[in-house]
């Protein structure tokens, strides 16, 4: 005796809807299998449960994305919300700003500029001249702040220098206080030899380099 038609309409029951899913489910994922299988036919089968989870299957041989591709061209179906749309559209944007800007690199650099136009290489020069420009600013505030710094460290110094003699010279404190004072003049001694250098402790790791 052959197994009667099952109604085609929601089944109220939720532990019998949820075996009924999972029993077609599998299915249709064999099916799509052996489809792709026995006719060399592209398949793509995505299932999501009233849960949100998502099963899906997709032929070995291809992808998601070039099968999507290839339906938008064959249905002319628009593929993408507007939201999307306007997402690729800055991507796009964005990409083309940085070609340009890695053109523009290559100028400052000197290469690529045997094709630039007279009007191209004025806005080349000017822009290397606001850079120059800019740089020895940077510099000159540099040797401001460490003028300023040496400074202070001579004020420092003659204040020790002011102190230790008027202390007793046998004094344990006094001898500290002179080596104190014998190692910062030997590190503003120096600096000022080395003016654009960074001084660094001691114990520090060596991270001197020029500015």
């Amino acid at each position: 005796m052959g197994r009667g038609k099952i109604e085609i309409k929601r089944i109220e029951n939720s532990s019998n809807r949820q075996v009924t899913y999972s029993k077609r489910r599998n299915g249709i994922m064999k099916k799509a299998k052996e489809i792709s299988v026995l006719c060399d036919a592209h398949v793509s089968v995505i299932i999501f449960a009233n849960s949100g989870k998502m099963h899906d299957f997709c032929t070995p041989s291809t992808t998601l994305v070039d099968m999507l591709d290839q339906y938008h061209k064959l249905s002319g179906k628009r593929l993408w919300d507007a939201k999307h749309e306007h997402l690729d559209n800055e991507i796009n944007r964005i990409k083309k700003e940085n070609d340009s800007m890695q053109i523009q690199l290559r100028h400052l650099k000197g290469e690529d500029i045997s094709n630039l136009s007279y009007k191209e290489l004025m806005v080349l020069e000017e822009a290397l001249e606001n850079g120059i420009t800019t740089l020895k600013s940077k510099q000159m505030e540099f040797v401001r702040m460490m003028r300023k710094h040496n400074e202070m460290m001579e004020e420092e110094n003659q204040n020790l220098l002011f102190k230790l003699m008027h202390l007793d010279p046998m004094d344990d404190n006094v001898m500290e206080a002179q080596g104190v004072y014998d190692h910062q003049v030997g590190d503003y001694e120096a600096q000022q030899q080395m003016p654009f250098a960074f001084r660094v402790q001691p114990m520090q790791p060596n991270l001197q380099e020029r500015f």
